[in-house]
């Protein structure tokens, strides 16, 4: 994501190396496990037991214990704390509803995993700091509570291609294109996700074209939304939890259809396809699908 190689044991606090073999060693680190959940237990009138209400998870609640060390070098030690308070103060983050930062974990025995929210403590001890030792009470609340994917992935589709069929004459437009029907191995709309949770990916359709309507077919979940974009416009759909909205390049206004269903639209673990169609008198169109891999664990 931002360029920074983490080796076993290492974080990534907006660009800022915590952990083995850095200067801001962990002494403890407590959230990476279940995370806290909203669901109230209740007696079960005349019997034993009591009744489980569904149970929700929350945020990820991060708490780090750590300490900048730079032995007899107390302006190093002021320096590495003034990043990692730019970095919680950042106006894109912090004065913006919604936005969040990322945190990058690396455990051994698997990659970078990445959890999205917000530095919400960062509250330093200064009785040593004279010695460059300055204590730190760290505390991150990632507003979802999944793991993902260091890298983004990425599909895209042009309306026109087709791996089987075509168009029968006479032909007139506007042309609405397809997928085409064969095994599958060459069509350009395969998915991975290599988590073990559904991964809510940001597509965006790029025009000429009309009322686009995009199917995850694995589970028959489709988006369409009621627009005309044309050359050099787009529309972009965002299915991630706390992110769900629709927007377009100009501001304007876009609907969903009534039979859209952003919660629904998760990439399912491993392999699936997305499909798409549209009005589009040029067959220039194109749509592009971007996730991240999810995990429930690191």
């Amino acid at each position: 994501m931002t360029g920074i190689n983490l080796t076993d044991w290492q974080l990534d606090m907006g660009g800022v190396l915590l952990g083995h073999g850095t200067s801001i060693p962990i002494a403890e680190i407590e959230g990476l496990g279940r995370p806290d959940g909203r669901g109230e237990l209740t007696d079960q009138p005349g019997a034993d037991g009591v009744w489980p209400a569904p149970d929700w998870y929350s945020g990820r609640k991060i708490r780090i214990d750590c300490a900048i060390k730079t032995p007899g070098d107390p302006a190093a030690a002021r320096a590495l704390l003034a990043r990692l308070q730019a970095a919680a103060d950042d106006p894109a983050v912090r004065t913006v509803g919604g936005a969040v930062m990322p945190l990058r974990i690396k455990w051994p025995g698997a990659p970078v995993r990445v959890l999205f929210g917000r530095l919400r403590k960062l509250d330093p001890e200064w009785a040593k700091a004279a010695s460059g030792w300055v204590p730190l009470d760290l505390e991150f609340v990632a507003t979802d509570p999944r793991f993902y994917g260091d890298s983004e992935q990425q599909v895209q589709l042009r309306l026109g291609w087709l791996s089987a069929g075509g168009f029968t004459a006479p032909v007139t437009a506007p042309i609405r294109v397809s997928g085409g029907d064969t095994g599958g191995q060459r069509r350009p709309g395969w998915m991975t996700n290599e988590g073990n949770l559904p991964a809510w990916p940001v597509i965006t359709v790029y025009g000429p074209c009309a009322n686009p309507r995009i199917t995850q077919v694995s589970s028959g979940q489709s988006l369409q939304l009621n627009v005309v974009l044309s050359d050099g416009q787009w529309a972009r759909i965002d299915t991630r939890p706390g992110q769900r909205h629709v927007t377009r390049n100009n501001g304007g206004t876009v609907l969903l259809t009534p039979d859209s269903d952003l919660d629904a639209f998760g990439i399912p673990p491993g392999r699936s396809e997305v499909r798409w169609t549209a009005a589009d008198p040029t067959g220039t169109s194109r749509l592009t699908v971007t996730w991240r891999d999810a995990y429930k664990a690191l």
